[in-house]
């Protein structure tokens, strides 16, 4: 915990740089249950990866029990029974995510969302506008993400991503969630820090660096440009200089597309009834171009899998010469690559969709044959899908087969 005369000294420290916020939610996937559910609150709960196979995120509650990260179900089961296991959600994640970041974004114009979880702010010079110093600002970010949507976060400060991402790690262990590295605490924090909890350090680099005796962050950061970057490259010349506190990369707000949108899940049962596939993939395909129009991008590239009872896995591509976010057009195309691969003495146990090669909606090109009328009449018919699911709620419009029982 920081003394009061500490923070002080923390924002003097930060006044003369770029003052960047990592902000980090808890347990995410936890915590948006609990947030639907409060009386899940204070207790050991688990969210479960599809059909429950292994651990994804856990409250703290739950690691005391010392369930870990990534752990089976089935050594768990019967040893702590009296934890609870959910199976992730994902649309409710997605959804939550969205507010947690809106918060975010009306604070500063400048709020680059990292992943589901995670966004980097650059605070540099709201001390003036909110008449606050930083660690006030962040918490006032945290309590306005608590209040609106009940998730609670980590906040780390500094003055580069790499350092407010380890800020962050920190914060999980601070009483207030907010944890800063001023100028005066790069060392000494950078000391204490192995190599492996550097953002961006993976397993190869890793074991690279413990090869030539670099075993902490310091020791990283205290070796020669031209050594680091004739053994690491420019990216582990740029970690170093991020490390010492200078912004190599700065906040942006740029919307980047996704290389690619991926729906997929088990069904309920083994099946190789073609319509109960379809069904599926119908499902799969709407959540997938929801997605895409959420973002103003059309897409090239669509692809079908499934996968057998046997975990084997067939699939098939189609790559346009123009972008699409019609899922009709969508799904004629992927009945059609499901006829190239469905065989009817399969059994499947599940579907998947996956949209890739994207383009903004104003890059898009149509196709020299396109029917300017059809085109604008799809238009209004997705952006009448969109608006109906906004106001009624998801999955307001069907498409497919009338089975039901997926």
């Amino acid at each position: 915990m920081f003394e009061e005369n500490e923070n002080i000294s923390e924002n003097v420290d930060m006044k003369k740089k770029n003052v960047i916020a990592l902000v980090d939610c808890d347990s995410f996937f936890v915590s948006c249950e609990q947030s639907i559910n409060p009386e899940l609150k204070n207790k050991p709960v688990c969210v479960m990866s599809a059909r429950g196979q292994c651990v994804i995120s856990r409250s703290k509650e739950a690691k005391k029990l010392g369930i870990k990260m990534g752990m089976p179900y089935f050594q768990i089961e019967g040893r702590m029974k009296q934890a609870i296991y959910l199976n992730a959600n994902h649309e409710l994640y997605c959804e939550i995510s969205e507010k947690v970041m809106d918060v975010l974004k009306s604070f500063c114009p400048k709020v680059e969302v990292y992943s589901i979880d995670e966004a980097f702010m650059d605070l540099t010079g709201l001390e003036r506008l909110y008449k606050k110093n930083y660690i006030e600002i962040a918490a006032m970010i945290r309590n306005k993400i608590k209040e609106e949507v009940d998730i609670p976060v980590s906040i780390g400060l500094s003055s580069s991503k790499s350092l407010a991402k380890l800020a962050s790690d920190k914060a999980k262990f601070e009483e207030n969630g907010i944890f800063t590295i001023g100028s005066r605490k790069i060392v000494p924090v950078l000391q204490k820090t192995g190599i492996d909890e550097i953002w961006g350090i993976g397993k190869n680099l890793s074991l690279l660096c413990k090869k030539n005796g670099i075993i902490t962050a310091y020791e990283l950061v205290s070796q020669d440009d031209i050594w680091l970057n004739k053994q690491f490259g420019i990216n582990g010349l740029e970690m170093k200089h991020e490390l010492l506190g200078q912004m190599i990369s700065p906040v942006s707000n740029d919307i980047k597309l996704p290389k690619s949108i991926q729906k997929t899940s088990a069904l309920a049962k083994f099946s190789s009834d073609k319509n109960y596939l379809k069904n599926s993939l119908n499902y799969h395909i709407h959540r997938a171009c929801v997605k895409l129009r959420k973002i103003n991008a059309k897409c090239k590239g669509i692809s079908l899998f499934l996968r057998t009872k046997d975990f084997k896995i067939y699939c098939e591509k189609k790559v346009l010469n123009y972008g699409t976010d019609f899922e009709l057009e969508i799904s004629d195309i992927i009945f059609d690559l499901l006829d190239k691969i469905y065989n009817p003495n399969i059994l499947y146990r599940s579907t998947g969709v996956i949209l890739d090669t994207f383009m903004f909606n104003n890059e898009a090109q149509i196709s020299l044959f396109s029917d300017m009328k059809e085109v604008e009449r799809k238009d209004k018919l997705v952006r009448c899908f969109d608006k109906l699911e906004q106001k009624f709620g998801k999955d307001i419009i069907q498409t497919g087969f009338i089975k039901k029982d997926l």
